[in-house]
């Protein structure tokens, strides 16, 4: 059994033989076995006569470093190497001193110089138009930028207002002068500002109150010492927007008349007032005229029985403050 077995794997094996294709196996149709006699090809001279196309430089050299496989080149920051420079080269750059005439000239950030020999707004302080110069020990108006609108000075130590403190100042509307040492202020030295409306020098020692631009609104002159001849005759007259006025503690011994109509408040206490007429405040004229506006006026601390002249107040909303008895 086991020899016939084996007769018949062999009978497979010759067959298998048989059936297997020749090396060179057979060509499909149309298609011819290559011969290397066919083509005009010098194999011995082909890598000689393409050189030149096939030949490229990969544009390095023997000693330039090459990149191993598997690393990579260093990273760099262009951004931090951005700032390194920039600060090189701020270092290698000189420091050149500020130029004065940018920082303390007429028309500069920082205003003219002070007589300190500091610009005003570096001496003071200045928020857009406003010069504030309160308490900083100033015994002159320092140099003002043009543009300034409100002007502090207050707590300070100014003894004189000259003319040429605020001359050209076409923009000023007010000036605060608060508790200094003046005594004397030019004649001219408010009248020609064209947008002056409001001026405080309380607390002062000026003698005379020179005169003031119409468009005033507000004048507080209290507590200085302009007695009987400290005003100009008629100094209000004119003043058609004026609002408040403060006088108290003057040592006048007269209201200062005629008022304007516009006048809301007036504050006369503490002087040496002794009389009021009856066309004072109202009109004798026009029995039916009323004042309105002018409803707080202050005559308290003055020699005076208010009692005496009922009739000086009939046209007014309230009746003034003071002695009625």
């Amino acid at each position: 059994m086991k020899t016939f077995a084996n007769i018949v794997l062999g009978l497979f094996i010759v067959e298998a033989v048989i059936a297997a294709p020749s090396r060179q196996g057979r060509q499909a149709p149309g298609y011819d076995t290559y011969d290397a006699s066919n083509y005009d090809v010098d194999l011995e001279n082909l890598n000689v006569e393409n050189q030149d196309i096939y030949d490229y430089d990969d544009g390095l050299t023997i000693d330039e470093p090459q990149i191993e496989i598997g690393t990579l080149p260093p990273i760099v920051d262009s951004r931090r190497q951005t700032i390194a420079s920039q600060e090189e080269e701020e270092e290698e750059l000189p420091l050149k001193p500020l130029n004065p005439a940018q920082s303390s000239g007429g028309s500069g950030l920082l205003g003219p110089d002070t007589q300190a020999g500091l610009p005003t707004c570096l001496l003071c302080t200045c928020l857009g138009g406003s010069v504030y110069c309160d308490d900083v020990k100033l015994d002159t108006v320092p140099p003002l930028p043009k543009e300034t609108t409100h002007f502090y000075a207050r707590y300070n130590k100014i003894k004189k207002i000259n003319k040429s403190d605020f001359a050209e100042m076409n923009k000023l509307k007010r000036i605060d002068v608060t508790s200094n040492e003046i005594s004397e202020i030019d004649e001219d030295a408010f009248r020609t500002l064209p947008a002056l409306q409001e001026l405080v020098v309380r607390e002062n020692k000026v003698r005379q109150l020179p005169e003031l631009p119409n468009a005033m609104t507000l004048i507080d002159a209290s507590h200085n010492k302009l007695g009987s001849n400290g005003l100009k005759h008629e100094a209000f007259k004119e003043m058609h927007n004026l609002l408040y006025l403060y006088l108290t503690d003057n040592n006048l011994d007269h209201v200062p008349l005629p008022l304007p109509q516009t006048l809301r408040s007036l504050n006369l206490q503490n002087n040496n007032i002794q009389m009021l007429h009856e066309d004072t405040f109202c009109n004798l004229k026009d029995v039916n005229y009323i004042r309105k506006a002018l409803e707080d006026i202050r005559l308290d601390g003055n020699p005076i029985n208010l009692s005496k002249t009922p009739h000086a107040y009939i046209c007014l909303p309230r009746v003034p403050t003071g002695r009625l008895y």
